[in-house]
């Protein structure tokens, strides 16, 4: 297979991708609306997405809380600029570029979200952004993550080493991100945001190899 850089391939799938996610990913229809539950309540609580897209978890969120203040940073203009036209009145900052590079300040949000967008990168870089992100979280604040996650660590391995050959062989640079997956276990991803300051993190609810984890800034 020939990657495409990750923008490029968001880009390319903008049209028809909120129709794809919930129809053919295992557990959309419930999971985007379950990860906003989890997402605070009180009017004017900011909220950091990772990863927004187009929106799909932040459509369930304002729907239970219209007065949020959400920042959203993606890579894909394309899909921040879909995410923008479907929700035009609702406080949304939103920022086009990477996550591992954005500053996210000093205990700016009282909480996080990140859905199908991490299983994409080594524990070593989330590590460096989970502890970024740890920062960024007011006391008590929490980072909710719905993912996509290896059935097992021989499985892990394996998705790197493909990554790792498949751009040997294309002659493709570590400097730019490029869509593949490779999810990391549960019990790997518990293991980094712990690793990270998250000393309190819980697994909640399971479709299929999608997994929602709720981590506490105690």
């Amino acid at each position: 297979m020939k990657l495409e850089r990750m923008d490029d391939f968001f880009a390319a799938r903008v049209d028809g991708y909120d129709e794809h996610m919930r129809r053919n990913i295992e557990g959309a229809s419930d999971f985007y609306a379950y990860t906003a539950s989890l997402l605070p309540a009180e009017n004017g609580a900011r909220v950091l997405d990772l990863g927004c897209g187009t929106g799909l978890e932040l459509e369930e969120y304002f729907r239970l809380n219209p007065e949020a203040e959400v920042t959203g940073i993606d890579l894909s203009e394309a899909m921040l600029r879909a995410l923008k036209e479907k929700l035009p009145n609702r406080k949304i900052s939103l920022i086009p570029g990477s996550y591992f590079d954005v500053p996210f300040g000093e205990k700016a949000y009282d909480a996080a979200v990140s859905v199908e967008s991490l299983h994409h990168f080594p524990a070593e870089q989330k590590e460096a952004l989970y502890r970024k992100l740890y920062a960024a979280l007011k006391d008590d604040g929490c980072f909710v993550l719905t993912d996509y996650f290896a059935e097992s660590e021989e499985l892990e391995i394996e998705y790197f080493q493909n990554l790792k050959q498949l751009k040997e062989e294309q002659g493709l640079s570590d400097d730019v991100f490029f869509h593949y997956d490779t999810p990391l276990t549960v019990e790997h991803e518990i293991r980094v945001l712990r690793q990270a300051g998250f000393s309190d993190v819980q697994m909640l609810k399971e479709w299929g190899s999608t997994f929602t984890l709720l981590a506490r800034r105690r």
